[in-house]
């Protein structure tokens, strides 16, 4: 039995169904007692980023052959329990960089030219016509230069962009220049975060990496929230040492309303930058097709963590 508990959907799960059953509950993630029991005889588990798949969790389910992650980000998956258990875990890694890529280049035009601004004052009667910045020619730094962040990289090349990288992991990545955290900071117009949640990164983006960084300068983040100190960051924007923001992700999802709402040099979306039409059926795609393999007692294309080699 695969169980899917949150909202994982898509064609290539009703092909799926055909040859195995499917218990579908959008809302499981949010109750761990019941997420336990509805485990018991779940042979694969279908998440998103807000199923917390821990060791406890992983123990209750004694048949489980297989996690599937539908997205990129990893730190919702204890994966050294899931190892321990001789459990596969699989995700569509890579498959969303696109959308990602696309919609950190729309934000930072969105910045850039003010557009959430000039809508809201030109509907409400409003004719502004205040000026924004080109992004040609500008300077855009990358912190991560994964998939996410080489995609990015990829579609402002059109911008004729000066484009820097900061990645303790990257090496040689064509049109990136690699330097230090701190020096993108100082160096780029653009800043956009594309790193994990890691004791590493964590709050790394904060008041006094903040204050490296141009008064002119705006900062996308669509990694992961924890990476910036959200009340230094307001302060920062408040205070106009910073341009202006757009966070797709933040340290708690959802977010509680608060001040973050009320400031205008600041865009909020609610983690879509990887939800496309075309990326979901990416993923979908190879989720199904790995859980397949896997149940049949095949290798894994897509697996992660230590059991990766052993399934390729």
């Amino acid at each position: 039995m695969i169980l899917i508990s949150e909202d994982v959907w898509g064609t290539p799960f009703q092909k799926l169904e055909g040859s195995f059953p499917i218990i579908r509950n959008d809302d499981l993630w949010n109750d761990p007692e019941k997420l336990k029991a509805s485990l018991k005889d779940a042979t694969a588990l279908v998440v998103r980023n807000r199923t917390k798949v821990t060791a406890e969790i992983i123990a209750a389910a004694p048949k489980l052959k297989v996690i599937a992650r539908a997205g990129v980000g990893l730190d919702n998956i204890d994966i050294k329990a899931a190892d321990a258990a001789g459990v596969v875990v699989v995700a569509g890694l890579g498959a969303n960089a696109v959308s990602v890529g696309e919609l950190t280049l729309g934000l930072a035009l969105a910045l850039l030219r003010n557009i959430p601004g000039h809508d809201v004052a030109t509907r409400d009667g409003g004719w502004v016509r205040t000026p924004g910045r080109e992004l040609t020619g500008l300077t855009w730094g990358l912190l991560g230069c994964g998939a996410t962040g080489v995609a990015t990289a990829k579609l402002i090349q059109g911008f004729n962009c000066n484009v820097l990288g900061y990645d303790p992991y990257a090496k040689n990545l064509a049109g990136i220049e690699l330097t230090t955290f701190e020096d993108v900071l100082k160096r780029s117009d653009v800043v956009s975060i594309h790193m994990p949640s890691t004791p590493e990164t964590n709050g790394t983006i904060n008041a006094t990496t903040l204050a490296l960084m141009k008064s002119d300068a705006i900062i996308v983040n669509v990694g992961r929230g924890e990476v910036i100190n959200e009340a230094d960051l307001i302060a920062a924007l408040k205070a106009k040492t910073i341009a202006g923001a757009a966070l797709d992700v933040r340290a708690q999802e959802p977010p509680s309303k608060g001040e973050m709402e009320a400031i205008d040099n600041l865009i909020l979306t609610p983690h879509v930058a990887g939800i496309t039409k075309e990326s979901q059926l990416r993923i979908n795609q190879i989720l199904t097709s790995n859980i397949e393999l896997v149940l049949n007692s095949k290798p894994a294309t897509h697996a992660v963590g230590a059991l990766k080699e052993s399934s390729n």
